[in-house]
């Protein structure tokens, strides 16, 4: 079972779109030139994991970093790592730009 997953937000990348916010403004706050900025440490509880994906997903310079999801341990505890993982694979199958160039 899942504890719900946690991103991370590079600054360096994001060109003040506003898409994150948009989708999910309890975990993107825009600031004054429309840059955005990650709200909390980035752990997403499994019942905003849709709003935040849709966010990642769309973010259209990819600022937004999928780092897997939580699981707990052993001891129940929480395992927390800072590694990055790779992004999960969209629901829809009719996505040219994952599924391969149509030409």
């Amino acid at each position: 079972m899942s504890d719900g997953l946690r991103i991370r937000l590079d600054r360096t990348i994001c060109d003040g779109f506003g898409v994150c916010a948009k989708h999910a403004p309890e975990y993107f706050s825009l600031d004054d030139w429309g840059y955005a900025s990650l709200i909390g440490d980035g752990t997403v509880p499994e019942k905003d994991r849709d709003a935040v994906m849709r966010a990642l997903l769309d973010c259209p310079v990819h600022a937004i970093i999928y780092m897997g999801e939580h699981r707990p341990s052993d001891d129940g505890t929480p395992a927390h790592g800072d590694t990055e993982a790779a992004e999960p694979e969209p629901k829809s199958e009719d996505n040219e730009a994952v599924w391969g160039f149509v030409r």
